[in-house]
């Protein structure tokens, strides 16, 4: 754990390390900084760097508690792992679920 200390201005602002961005990529055009105040009073500064627009639908809450779900499924261990193609459709033929032919 490394220790930095930053004068606070008197707007409020304070300036990072240089090489505390770079090695966080907060030198990176739109890089953010979460900042969390805890109950215990300590502030945490977490990086956050900008999501490439393409792949925003991955972050959306639903498709992060759709991710969760998944997790704990995979941590009860509720899945079924095969080997191939060939093995999950006779997998899932075997399950009751109608599979498709069409392109």
């Amino acid at each position: 754990m490394k220790t930095h200390y930053v004068a606070v201005q008197s707007r409020g602002t304070i300036a990072l390390p240089a090489a505390l961005r770079r090695r966080l990529h907060l030198d990176r055009p739109g890089a953010q900084v979460e900042l969390v105040e805890r109950d215990d009073g300590r502030i945490e500064l977490r990086p956050l760097l900008p999501v490439p627009a393409d792949q925003a639908w991955f972050w959306t809450e639903r498709w992060q508690a759709m991710e969760r779900e998944v997790d704990e499924d995979v941590a009860a261990g509720r899945v079924t792992v095969v080997d191939g193609p060939d093995a999950l459709f006779e997998h899932l033929d075997g399950a009751g679920t109608v599979r498709s032919t069409d392109p």
